[in-house]
């Protein structure tokens, strides 16, 4: 099976690097990378000094949107590229993400059982600590420690899931007839937060499957985070409204209420999110 692997980036030139790095010594190298750069020209250089025996990724430009991120967009948009260049798998990787060297193949194999083809397949994700210099393959083996809030089954395993709200955009794989009936991310989301959610909603309604696959690592190199992230309130209050209008529910509930308590936002009497100063 033809299997691409799917980055948007902006920033974050040596976490792409190591990527491209972790791709390439794969056990399963992917047949094709994809990479959407957002509002940086820079990403054709970078990915042109990582480039290695497996060729340089396929890269396309697009612009912000007011200074926000279209995230939504241009995953839709590497998959499209990636469809059209043949991928039969979409495997969708965050630029902080480090494939562990059987992530792929793993992948690929649960992709190829019918039991799973329609269904999105998400893979454990393990947060590493600062480090300097490149990891090596048994480094990131070593530091092996998958994100307690998700299911990590065991190596081999693939377990259904209820809980679409574990959808995490970091990792997962879906095949290409399925994201043609997903129809993509929802684009009316630009900037931080939502897109994944909405997704994995979409998937439910749709009635597509979630897996969780056994051994199909992902490791997240580490970056200065805020929690919550204020710096994206505006984003993640704009976003959390749109979800809503869609769904009839609020997601990211926890980081809402934190912005609630620290006198960022209020619920109004009709029980909408207020922007702290807005107008009504």
């Amino acid at each position: 099976m033809n299997l691409t692997v799917v980055t948007v980036v902006s920033g974050r030139h040596e976490h792409l690097r190591e990527q491209i790095r972790g791709l390439a010594r794969s056990t399963r190298p992917p047949d094709h990378h994809v990479v959407i750069a957002m509002g940086d020209h820079r990403i054709v250089d970078v990915v042109a000094d990582a480039d290695t025996d497996t060729g340089t990724a396929t890269v396309r430009y697009i612009d912000t949107v007011d200074g926000r991120l279209p995230l939504a967009h241009a995953r839709n948009l590497g998959a499209q590229v990636a469809v059209t260049q043949g991928a039969d798998i979409l495997l969708f990787l965050d630029v902080d993400c480090i494939p562990g060297p059987e992530m792929a193949a793993t992948y690929e194999r649960a992709c190829s059982d019918s039991a799973n083809a329609r269904s999105l397949l998400c893979g454990p994700v393990t947060y590493l600590p600062p480090h300097r210099g490149r990891w090596s393959e048994e480094e990131l083996i070593a530091h092996t420690n998958p994100h307690g809030a998700r299911p990590n089954p065991a190596v081999g395993a693939v377990d259904s899931g209820s809980n679409y709200d574990l959808f995490w955009s970091l990792s997962f794989a879906v095949t290409a007839p399925t994201w043609g009936q997903l129809g993509g991310f929802f684009e009316g989301y630009t900037g931080y937060g939502g897109e994944d959610t909405d997704l994995a909603a979409t998937a439910r309604a749709s009635g597509i499957g979630l897996r969780w696959v056994g051994g199909a690592h992902a490791y997240h190199q580490h970056h200065a985070v805020s929690s919550p992230p204020v710096e994206h309130v505006d984003d993640i209050v704009r976003n959390a409204r749109l979800f809503h209008d869609r769904w009839n529910r609020w997601p990211m509930e926890g980081w809402l209420a934190e912005f609630e308590r620290r006198g960022l936002v209020a619920r109004t009497a009709s029980g909408r999110i207020q922007r702290l100063g807005e107008p009504l």
